[in-house]
Order: structure tokens, then sequence, then C-alpha cells
């Protein structure tokens, strides 16, 4: 449940005359249910309770790593008066793609040993993997603009006045977005359309092949900051190869023409040096030590990060270092606030802690979570991890949470005879079918039953079901407020028909299952006997059945994951809190496994092959393990 509300704006929006227009007509874009985006945020942004689970470095820190959606941690960073230098998003791009997550089965610690002994290298093609599904980038048109309208207006909200944003988007909504853009900032604070031109292979027939993306930078006000000289260019060879003459000094400079009416001289780029001697004023000379190089251009050519790059972390829609750097570099300067409110892989975050800033990252998966925290913890950075307490217990994204809830819900299958509002329904034996509404997790505009959305389902949906149905059930996450709503729907419910509302919570509290480790302390080790993920091995016999089928459809030879008794070829990360058995946690000692079976050990790369120990100098409290899909489960010692 909602804290309370945190305003977007404290006083009316001012100053810029296509917002003002917004103040008096609500909304300049028309398109399909946008009027519904005003009510909630006329309401304000959801502040939830925000719980720090862990400081990694420096207990001072400023630097945060936050699960949650971007709104909701606009609300928090707003209510604690934190102002934003710059942001960065590269949020989903309405494509229709899926992304999937590549799960690598780790190296049997129980043999490491022998491999090391026989100085055997396995390489990547080799590895035993399989694929989990991340997110669908899935939307309707509409659904995306009015989304993506509420996460803009909240980042809004928490730049400071000379604060940029870049959003970073593709050619499937990238047009109605920079309109979006120019009704929430101002069309006078829209700077470039920057494209991002890379490589790849040409497998287009009936079109060009697409092999770019657009980044929209706009700022808040006019007094942004642009730090043109940091994002220089340096010359190329075959530039420095024109400062072809030299003077008396040894300082090479180019000579060129002036451009003057009369003047003999026609080629003003490129002058003979015999001119400056006969005719010196109409010439300039161009010194090479006096120029910086070549500003930054409207376009960037840069290709993906390759599979062999050091700073690739096997994290779908992963973006160059590079990319960032000049972002960042160009619009903030030292211990500035830099934000992504869709932080992916972490890469934003890592590279303004390499510039010397500061950053938020934020992202509601866990496998972001994991992968930026890990990923900054190598880089020596410090920050704090912190979970919004929305209510919503995701299993490791959306996507993967929505068919848990489904299948925790008893009796609910699919049903083609309700309308698709409606998640399914329940047979009941006595009433008959009972449809049942599941607020869509990937979509945060559900979140909150209100009277808005009670109307809806009062007036639209309701009136398209069988007039057979009696009964229908509507879960919701968060309530506005339950008299209320019961009170609209005993005066405006038209039909014979029972709205039961229940709380979604109930349900979600029991999608986490935590994973069984077993394990014996011995002098200052922490030895693991046995590790057991029943829905990790559920996904691996899945997998096996799968490639089972294959193989009598194809005659192939099936390539099957074979897991050891033990199970420790499951597990990525063991964490030990040597200093409180509960409350914030506290790193003292970790390992985290890499896909080759190599260890990490306190965010350091080694060559050691894990052996199934952790070492220790304090007797640990308590102990987190992480499995190689990303589900943590903590262990009271």
């Amino acid at each position: 449940m909602a804290v309370k509300y945190v305003p977007y704006f404290k006083e009316p929006i001012e100053g810029q005359a296509i917002l003002d227009n917004f103040t008096r007509t609500k909304r300049i874009l028309k398109y399909a249910d946008n009027d519904k985006v005003l009510n909630r945020i006329d309401k304000g942004m959801p502040l939830y309770e925000v719980e720090t689970e862990e400081i990694v470095g420096d207990k001072n820190t400023e630097n945060m790593i936050i699960r949650g959606e971007c709104v909701s941690a606009c609300a928090y960073l707003k209510e604690h008066d934190i102002k934003v230098d710059l942001v960065y998003i590269d949020p989903p791009f309405a494509s229709g793609a899926d992304y999937a997550k590549t799960i690598y089965i780790r190296r049997n610690p129980k043999v490491a040993e022998a491999i090391k002994k026989s100085e055997e290298t396995l390489e990547d093609e080799e590895l035993k993997t399989f694929e989990e599904k991340m997110y669908g980038d899935v939307w309707n048109k509409e659904a995306y603009l009015n989304w993506m309208y509420e996460n803009l207006m909240a980042i809004k909200s928490i730049m400071s006045d000379s604060a940029s944003i870049y959003v970073h988007l593709d050619h499937h909504i990238c047009h109605y977005v920079k309109v979006l853009m120019d009704e929430i900032f101002g069309e006078d604070n829209f700077i470039n359309e920057i494209v991002w031109c890379y490589r790849g292979m040409a497998v287009s027939e009936d079109h060009y092949t697409r092999r770019h993306d657009t980044i929209l930078f706009y700022s808040k006000s006019d007094i942004h900051l642009f730090n043109w000289k940091d994002i220089t260019e340096e010359f190329t060879d075959s530039t420095i190869l024109k400062y072809n003459h030299v003077d008396e000094n040894g300082r090479k400079f180019r000579l060129h023409g002036r451009n003057i009416n009369g003047s003999p001289i026609k080629n003003i780029t490129d002058v003979d040096i015999r001119w400056l001697k006969s005719n010196p004023e109409l010439c300039r000379v161009d010194y090479l030590d006096e120029k910086s190089g070549v500003r930054a251009r409207d376009w960037i050519q840069m290709d993906y990060i390759n599979i062999w790059s050091n700073e690739r972390v096997d994290y779908a829609t992963q973006k160059p270092e590079e990319l960032i750097e000049k972002f960042i570099k160009a619009s903030s300067n030292k211990q500035m606030l830099v934000a992504d409110f869709f932080g992916g892989s972490g890469v934003t975050a890592k590279v303004a802690n390499d510039l010397d800033r500061k950053f938020i990252h934020c992202d509601i998966g866990i496998n972001s979570i994991e992968t930026a925290r890990d990923r900054l913890k190598e880089a020596g950075a410090s920050f704090k991890v912190m979970d919004i307490k929305d209510g919503v217990n995701l299993y490791r994204n959306p996507i993967q949470t929505m068919d848990k809830v489904k299948s925790l819900i008893p009796g609910l299958k699919n049903e083609d005879s309700v309308p698709e509002f409606w998640e399914g329904a329940i047979n009941d034996s006595k009433i008959g079918l009972i449809p049942v509404y599941i607020p869509n997790l990937m979509d945060s505009t559900t979140k909150l039953l209100d009277v808005v959305l009670i109307n809806k389902i009062i007036n639209q949906a309701i009136p398209e079901l069988d007039d057979n149905i009696k009964k229908v059930i509507i879960y919701y996450i968060d309530i506005s407020d339950e008299k209320e709503i019961k009170d609209f729907i005993k005066e405006y419910l038209r039909r014979d028909i029972e709205i039961e509302l229940k709380d979604l919570k109930e349900i979600l509290d029991e999608t986490v299952v935590s994973d069984i480790m077993e394990y014996h302390i011995k002098e200052k080790s922490l030895i693991v006997n046995k590790f057991i993920s029943d829905r990790l091995i559920g996904k691996i016999n899945e997998y096996n059945e799968k490639m089972n089928s294959q193989m009598l459809s194809t005659g192939k030879k099936a390539k099957y994951i074979e897991i050891s008794d033990e199970g420790l070829e499951l597990i990525e990360m063991i964490s030990l809190d040597c200093t409180s058995g509960e409350g914030i946690w506290h790193s003292d000692e970790e390992i985290k496994i890499d896909k080759l079976g190599y260890v990490i050990k306190n965010g350091t790369k080694t060559k050691d092959l894990w052996d199934g120990t952790i070492s220790f100098d304090k007797k640990p409290c308590r102990i987190k393990v992480r499995n190689i899909a990303g589900d943590e489960t903590i262990i009271s010692v």
C-alpha cells in the first residue's frame, strides 16, 4: 500500500506555452485512453516504503541501486529532495521483441581439481545452457505512450534546473516519443537527435537494413550543461597529414585561403606555401597544436560490444560503455548525479562511477539489480542496494511472476468465452464460470484499484460478459479506498452480478520459493555439501524433454543437461554476513562463480576453479546463496 502520493510539481507548470496548454486542455496529444493517465498524474506519484537491503563499500555513500519501477523511485527521490543532474534511459522500444537470459550451468566443483591438473580449458560453446525469458517488449502504441508519459513526467520532476535527459529508442516508437517529449519538456528544450550507427549482417531483402538507434537529447531548461571540449574527437591520421607545413619553431600548420572577393586563390581549403610569402594577406595559418580535435557530431559510428569484450556481462540489450561515456562527459561534471531508471546491465552506473560521478541505477528486474551490483562491486564502487516495498514480490521479472501467480489461483484456467480483459475464469460447480481480473505486473498503470478502474470494469468489462455470469473476482495490488470503491459498486452496478475484491499480495507472497543448501563449517571454511533448487531442476527437466522430442522428430543426437547429485553446478554466488544476523546485509566475504567455473572473490577475478568452499576470518551470521538464474536465498547460521 502506498504511504502517500507525492505531487509531480509543487506549482502549476509555467514558462512553456505548450505545457501551459497542458493545464488548460489537459493533453495536447490525443490518443486512446490518454485521459486516464491524467487521473494518476493529478493524484501524484505513489510513495512506498523503501528498504536498504545491502551496503557495499562506504556506508555514507549517496550512490543507489533501486529495485522498483521508475515512477515509484522518482517519488522516493522527490520526497528526499534528491535532484538528478543527468538522466540516460534505455526503456523498452515497443518493438514486440522477447528478450531472454542465457543460463549457464557451472562446472562441477567436485572435479575442479582434476580439471586443473589436466590443464583442461572449457570453451564457451561447450557450456551447457538453457534460456529463460526476461521480459517481453510487447505493447500497443497507446498503452506504451501513456506509460512513457507518466515515466517522463516523474523523471522531469526530480531533474535539477540545469539537467539534461537522453532517451534511447529505435524506429518503432521514436517519432511518437519525440512529440511526447516536446509536450513534456517543451519544443525549445529539444537539443539533438543523435543517431548511433552500428554494423551487422545484411539480412533484409525487402527494405534497407536497419542499423541504427536514435537518442533524443533534451534539457529541462535553457541553462543546460554541455562540455563540448570533453567529447572532442581526435584527428584521424589522414587529417593530421594535411598539416604538412612546419614553421621556424617546428610547429605543424595547414595553409588556407581567405575568402576575399577578387582573390586569385581559387581553392581555399589547401593553399600552396608560395602564396604565404607572396600574398600573406590572402592566407590563413591553421596550427595543429591549437586544435583540440573534431567536434562531436550528432551521429556516432560504433559497434555493439562483441562476445569477447571484457565489458560484456551477457545481458540482453547491453550498450557499449564508450557510447554512454560520451553522454555523461558532455552533460555532467564530476560529483554530479547521473540516473538511469531502466538500468538493465548497469552500464550507466558503471561509467558514471568510472568518471567520478554519483549514480542511481533503477530497474524492476532482479537480474538487472544483481548484474549491476556485481559489476559495480568489481569496479570498486560504493553504493546502497534498495528495494521499493510496493507489494509486488517479483519472482524474477514480471512475466515469470504473472505465470506463477496464475498457477497459484485455484481453478484458474484460460477461457475463450470471456473477453481478453479477464485473465481467465474459474469453473464453480454451483454458479458456473467466474471471470477473474489480475492486474498486469508489466504495466504499472494497472496496479492501483481506484474508482476510475472499477468504473471501467462496471461500464465496459462486465457488460461484455454473457448474461449467465453471476460473479467476477477482481484482484488488486494497491487500493485507493476500499470503502469508497464498494460504495461506488453498490450505487452504479446495474446488473445482478457479484464483484469480489481480493488482495493479490496474499498470492504474490507465495511466488518466491527458497532453495535449499546443505553445508558444514570446518575451521575457517564453509563447505557446501548439497544444493537443491526445485524450480531450476524443473526447468532443466523441461529442457531435456524438449531435446528428447527434437531427437525423436529429427533423429539428431540430443544435448541433455545433467546435474550431479550434489547440485553445486546450480550456484552462482555465495555471500557471508559475518557482522549481523538481521537487517542490512554486509557482504564480509563473497565468491561468485563465473560461467567457466572460475572464482571472483570479493569482486576480484581469479584463475581458481571453485572447489565447493568459501573461506572466512570471522564466523558468519547469515549465508546468502544465489542460483544461476538469479534467485537468492538467505540462510541463518
